[in-house]
């Protein structure tokens, strides 16, 4: 039961990220679209900041990696789709 505890913490700490990283870069995505690139950009941020030898604590360290990830994949995102 704790494993689905971490899950949910995780999810929604990615969302909170994703939702940040959204009005940082401005982005004209939409709220789901934010919330699934923070999803994904705290793994991605995760490993950045690992292979670079930095670590993180507690949630607000979580949410400073996840929202680092996450606007490298809106910038990314963005100018793939760019038209």
């Amino acid at each position: 039961m704790d494993w689905l505890i971490s899950i949910l913490i995780s999810l929604l700490l990615g969302a909170v990220a994703g939702w940040l990283a959204g009005k940082i870069m401005k982005s004209e995505g939409g709220l789901l679209r934010n919330i699934i690139l923070g999803i994904l950009g705290g793994i991605i941020g995760g490993v950045i900041f690992r292979l670079l030898g930095l670590a993180t604590t507690g949630y607000i360290g979580t949410i400073i990696v996840s929202v680092v990830g996450a606007c490298l994949l809106i910038w990314i995102v963005n100018a793939v789709t760019k038209k």
